[in-house]
């Protein structure tokens, strides 16, 4: 063979090597994603969210359920506190590294829907910069792991539908039970995956074992929740009616709908809706039963009535790639490379909004930059509100409360600290006093409010009780004796939270356990 012809062979590209390339490439937005939290978190990001205390108050009382929730995020956060402890920094951590994660999966969603580098980088800066996805990763609870599943779930689904193997139907399986585990949203998942099955050609697979299979598998993992609930009397169906009828009674499907935008960023709407029209369309026929998931899943939400807008937020990570993938393919049968950057220029105007959902300001100049945009606080609740909306006033003046009900705890006689119970109107101040109870040397507080109603007065009489919050006549009615010892102020907190008396109480007129079912609060 001639030296010429040596030169003219071209080496054969190392599969094993490209494939590394391209997933370093989508790591390199997870790490970004990462790192962005990791800043924050460092900072302490304005402060301990209200649902991360109490989710830490629940790791300290492991079960089957609570009244708000399955306990599989409580499981984690019982083992991540034992690993990492309870920095903000530790308890952020996870749910960090599960947004993260997501984009990592937006990306390998957009190449298996057969997207090109393009495709795989705008899904992944669409999740990235995604408002609701950054605030769900910036506290613990739930929610950071219930996207990521949604989007582990419909990946596997695609693979699914692409290798048509059933075993994917038992990893699909497995996926479910967890999610619903986690969060009972995941049930708007698999009426979707329904709905998809029995409307497209994958019917046929309805006429197999294996989707009744997986949905065994769902169910066993789910059962737990399932007893847990049966032995309490539905409490989590009470709670679910209760926050429908009085706390999202506000909530609007118009509400519903516009928030799909807004908590996608504006910016990201053309790229979802493509991916929509991307599963619907004649050439991607095989992947049709993932637009009835996103159908069928917004159907059930809108139905009700007053879902919030961030229940459906889980399968947009999905809708990111199979948009971007539509985008990519419309740009290069048109052959106008110009708009590649153009669109990633417009995606990317998403930071600006980026502070309104991400505490990465500081708190004075998020308020000025908030004013300057013309940004109104939300809440879904219907509270009253001032400087702040409700995700960041509600991460302000915890510590405050537990240091202010300290002080008058320890005021008392030794032999009134022996039977005096501490007691919150709400699990954020209850567990505001149980998170900090170690710091300010105080003994486990009860509450009426969700799982602290489950977990009863314990051997409290109610011949002493602190009580932090609520109206002085209520307190009148139910003690001989009423004195209100202290008041804890907060300059950016909630405006209910702010300016609460503390209550001394002695001589409850009715033994605390015997009224103990009429101080149930679930909502």
């Amino acid at each position: 063979m001639s030296q010429s012809t040596l030169q003219d062979i071209q080496p054969v590209p190392d599969s094993k090597k490209l494939l590394s390339n391209e997933t370093l490439f989508l790591l390199s937005f997870a790490f970004l994603k990462l790192a962005l939290h990791f800043y924050v978190n460092l900072t302490g990001g304005y402060g301990y969210f209200r649902d991360e205390l109490y989710y830490a108050a629940c790791a300290e009382h492991l079960d089957l359920g609570y009244v708000d929730q399955p306990p599989l995020s409580i499981y984690i956060l019982a083992v991540s506190r034992f690993l990492f402890g309870d920095s903000i920094f530790a308890l952020r951590l996870l749910p960090a590294i599960a947004g993260a994660a997501t984009v990592f999966f937006a990306g390998l969603i957009a190449r298996e829907l057969g997207g090109k580098k393009f495709a795989q980088g705008i899904a992944c800066i669409a999740a990235v910069l995604s408002p609701v996805y950054l605030s769900m990763s910036t506290f613990y609870s739930m929610n950071s792991f219930d996207i990521l599943l949604w989007t582990l779930c419909t990946f596997v689904l695609i693979t699914l539908l692409k290798t048509e193997s059933p075993t994917y139907w038992l990893l699909l399986g497995c996926l479910l039970g967890l999610g619903l585990l986690n969060k009972i949203g995941v049930l708007w998942l698999g009426f979707g995956i329904f709905v998809g099955l029995l409307v497209t050609g994958n019917r046929r697979w309805l006429t197999t074992r294996w989707p009744w299979v997986a949905g065994l598998l769902a169910f066993m993992l789910f059962l737990p929740y399932i007893i847990w609930n049966i032995q309490h009397d539905f409490a989590h169906l009470e709670f679910i009616q209760n926050a429908t009828a009085r706390k999202y009674s506000g909530v609007t499907r118009l509400d519903f709908i516009l928030g799909q935008i807004l908590l996608q960023s504006p910016a990201a709407l053309p790229l979802w809706l493509a991916g929509l029209w991307f599963f619907f369309s004649k050439e991607q026929k095989v992947f049709r039963l993932l637009g009835w998931v996103y159908v069928g899943a917004a159907f059930v939400l809108l139905a009700n009535g007053h879902s919030k807008p961030e229940y459906l937020a889980p399968i947009y990570a999905t809708m990111f790639a199979a948009g971007a993938v539509a985008l990519e393919q419309w740009i290069e049968r048109r052959n106008w490379r110009w708009m590649k950057p153009t669109y990633s220029l417009v995606l990317l105007t998403g930071i600006a909004i980026t502070p309104l959902g991400f505490p990465i300001l500081p708190v004075e100049t998020y308020i000025k930059y908030a004013d300057t945009l013309g940004f109104e606080p939300p809440t879904a609740e219907g509270h009253e509100l001032e400087k702040l909306p409700q995700f960041y006033a509600d991460m302000f003046g915890w510590e405050e409360k537990a240091a202010a009900v300290a002080k008058v705890y320890h005021a008392l006689p030794d032999s009134d600290k022996a039977k005096c119970a501490i007691f919150g109107d709400n699990y954020g101040r209850t567990a505001a006093i149980d998170y900090f109870r170690k710091k300010y040397d105080l003994p486990q507080s009860v509450g009426r409010h969700n799982s602290y109603w489950v977990w009863g007065p314990r051997d409290y009489t109610g011949e002493l009780v602190l009580i932090l919050g609520g109206d002085l006549e209520d307190k009148q009615q139910n003690f001989e004796s009423v004195e209100i010892a202290g008041v804890v102020t907060c300059e950016y907190c909630m405006p209910y939270e702010n300016n609460l008396r503390i209550y001394v109480c002695r001589n409850m007129k009715t033994p605390l356990k015997d009224m103990w079912n009429s101080l149930k609060n679930f909502i």
